[in-house]
């Protein structure tokens, strides 16, 4: 499958559209932190003395994180389905592939950016981002 290459212009254009879904997926990721530590402590709990949690809560905690993973990567899939690269979900960054002086090349946004601003090669990563 041909990698879609993204303008300038039409990478900005999904700037407010990705802003809206990373704000929608980032209290259903800090849930799902919350989830799966709660799920650790149950565990552990049934470890140390088996009484502690019984088998119904903790298959209640594993059916909500297993729901709750599954919208998230639901989420995320239909970013990746618009051919951007999700580097990270929480802080909302990703690369839109894009042509610069006849290579491919990111153009890199973060959340909270009003557009895109920067770029970097694909062999390098947000450190390495320069101003367009």
């Amino acid at each position: 499958m041909q990698r879609r290459l993204f303008t300038l212009e039409e990478a900005n254009e999904l700037v407010p559209w990705l802003e809206a879904t990373f704000q929608r997926l980032a209290p259903a990721l800090e849930e799902l932190g919350r989830l799966q530590g709660r799920l650790l402590e149950l565990q552990r709990r049934r470890r140390s003395n088996g009484a502690s949690s019984n088998q119904e809560e903790v298959s209640r905690a594993q059916e909500e994180l297993t729901r709750l993973a599954q919208r998230c990567e639901d989420t995320v899939k239909e970013i990746i389905d618009r051919g951007i690269i999700v580097r990270d979900p929480t802080s909302g960054l990703v690369d839109f592939p894009s042509l610069r002086q006849g290579r491919e090349v990111y153009l890199c946004w973060i959340g909270g950016e009003e557009r895109i601003e920067y770029w970097h090669e694909t062999d390098r990563g947000f450190a390495h981002r320069q101003p367009l």
